[in-house]
């Protein structure tokens, strides 16, 4: 029975094609380390280079999910350019039913010799050829997403991704046409917190963005494993956010909003140089650490010639449910001081209210669960002040 799984499966995979070769992915050395077990679970590594399409990810596992026998799949997916060629390795392993999936010989942990020849180079001690000059691309404006406002932050955990699908809903209830783009590849949050995760559709060779609260939503998160770590490189991210740029059949928007990874990174570059970007908006909470972080991530979109609209505070302050004071138990004036120092308003102040991370967590943004809260009414007046910057 598993040798027949592991025909069943090299089977499958040869029959998915790859358009930039013009041959299957197995044919291109995009897949290795295939692993079986006789339970059904079938787990592979599948590298792309930047001029691989991303869609072939869930092409992969949704094809291997209807082979007769495959109970569950998992694909790691890799940079190719940090691997040498090497064939495709199909290992079958007698594993008892619920056993993880054990991996070929060819997975197997790398010498003490080999691991030392991948030590992680030092910016501005590679090689002269490593440092060769790559012309930047020439970013393109794609007028149908209307204004593109990226969101962003210095470091995680300031409430980013919550601001953005708040902000992205508050808008669609004032009348906008609005899409969120979820950048954010090593810590996809939104289709939690927007309530909608599945398998995009793809029509015409676009993809169809799904859709939760009137936004017209993209993320990673769609098409990779929720365990599945993000360990890639620029020219990969690069690929992925141009290609939810051009290839995702938004439509005619107002407002499309990017919700960015914490830091100054090559996400934040790659947008800026995939299109024209109208603006940022910096999350900050009130403490002098995570200021200090935003600000080096407004200098960055300043320094690319990006505006930074202005500064939302998240978390500023906690009303007491009898008193009804505040109290700034994170510290306060932070998001203030940051904006005076960047000559850009403060465009609101968040308060802190448990009905947010609530909401967040099971799909139902507080603007769409709670608004008439002190919290939900603060993001309904950011939307009124972003639409009345641009």
């Amino acid at each position: 029975m598993t040798r027949n799984l592991q025909e069943r499966v090299t089977d499958a995979l040869s029959r998915i094609r790859n358009n930039r070769v013009g041959t299957n992915v197995l044919e291109a050395e995009m897949i290795r380390d295939i692993a079986t077990t006789t339970d059904g679970k079938v787990r592979l590594s599948l590298f792309l280079t930047p001029d691989d399409d991303a869609t072939v990810v869930r092409e992969v596992r949704q094809t291997l999910q209807q082979v007769p026998g495959v109970t569950d799949v998992r694909v790691d997916v890799k940079d190719a350019s940090q691997v040498s060629k090497q064939p495709a390795q199909v290992g079958a392993v007698a594993a008892p039913s619920g056993a993880a999936t054990a991996p070929s010989a060819s997975m197997a942990p790398p010498s003490p010799k080999s691991a030392a020849s991948r030590t992680l180079p030092v910016m501005g001690q590679e090689t002269q050829s490593q440092r060769a000059a790559v012309p930047a691309p020439t970013p393109i404006a794609y007028p149908h997403l209307g204004k593109v406002i990226a969101i962003s932050s210095g470091k995680g955990g300031v409430g980013k991704s919550t601001v953005a699908s708040n902000l992205a809903i508050a808008l669609v209830k004032q009348g906008a046409r609005v899409g969120l783009m979820d950048a954010d590849i090593y810590g996809p949050n939104i289709p939690r917190m927007m309530g909608v995760n599945a398998p995009p559709p793809v029509e015409n060779e676009k993809i169809i963005p799904l859709q939760a609260h009137g936004v017209k939503i993209m993320s990673l998160g769609f098409m990779i494993e929720r365990d599945q770590p993000a360990i890639w490189r620029g020219p990969i991210i690069m690929k992925i956010i141009t290609q939810f740029l051009r290839d995702v059949q938004w439509g005619e928007l107002d407002y499309f909003l990017v919700d960015m990874p914490p830091g100054t990174g090559d996400a934040q570059l790659s947008l800026v140089q995939a299109t024209m970007v109208h603006g940022a908006i910096i999350v900050t909470t009130p403490q002098e650490v995570a200021s200090g972080d935003a600000l080096r991530g407004a200098k960055m979109f300043q320094r690319v010639a990006v505006p930074v609209l202005g500064v939302v505070e998240n978390m500023s302050y906690f009303i007491c449910p009898h008193c009804s004071t505040k109290h700034r138990i994170f510290g306060s004036g932070g998001g203030k001081r940051l904006a005076d120092e960047l000559d850009v308003p403060l465009l609101g102040e968040i308060p802190f209210f448990g009905g947010v991370l609530e909401g967040g967590d099971r799909g139902e943004p507080i603007v769409v669960s709670e608004p008439q809260t002190p919290a939900a009414e603060a993001l309904f007046e950011l939307a009124a002040q972003l639409k009345g910057l641009l």
